[in-house]
């Protein structure tokens, strides 16, 4: 998947949980949400009223704006390499927890984890 590919896929499954992200959607994701903050991070120079800068609110809104297509595309990477999605909580784990969560994306596709109804099977 090239990096406009990845980009497109993300925004149409804005909130879309189900399924599965290939490693290179989510890498590519990734980068393109880095290069954007990086970009909005140049006009911290630039004040408003309030003592806050144009760099500060746009880097906030699109930080609100990618919260949940983040969550999606991480949730799908998860699934696609074999993981549940409650793995994403590992976020919360100061430092150890992004390396988990770093391991857990960068491993290849595997069988998906049943979501849902099916995952109940005795």
């Amino acid at each position: 998947m090239t990096f406009g590919e990845s980009i497109s896929t993300v925004f149409r499954k804005y909130a879309d949980f189900a399924g599965v992200a290939s490693r290179s959607e989510f890498w590519w994701w990734i980068l393109f949400t880095a290069l954007v903050s990086a970009a909005l991070n140049v006009f911290t120079a630039v004040p408003i009223s309030g003592g806050s800068s144009v760099g500060a609110l746009l880097s906030g809104v699109w930080s609100v704006a990618v919260l949940v297509p983040n969550l999606a595309v991480g949730v799908r990477r998860l699934r696609d390499a074999g993981h549940s999605w409650p793995n994403l909580f590992w976020v919360l784990v100061p430092i150890g927890g992004l390396v988990v969560l770093i391991v857990y994306f960068t491993q290849p596709s595997r069988q998906p984890v049943p979501n849902g109804p099916e995952a109940i099977r005795v």
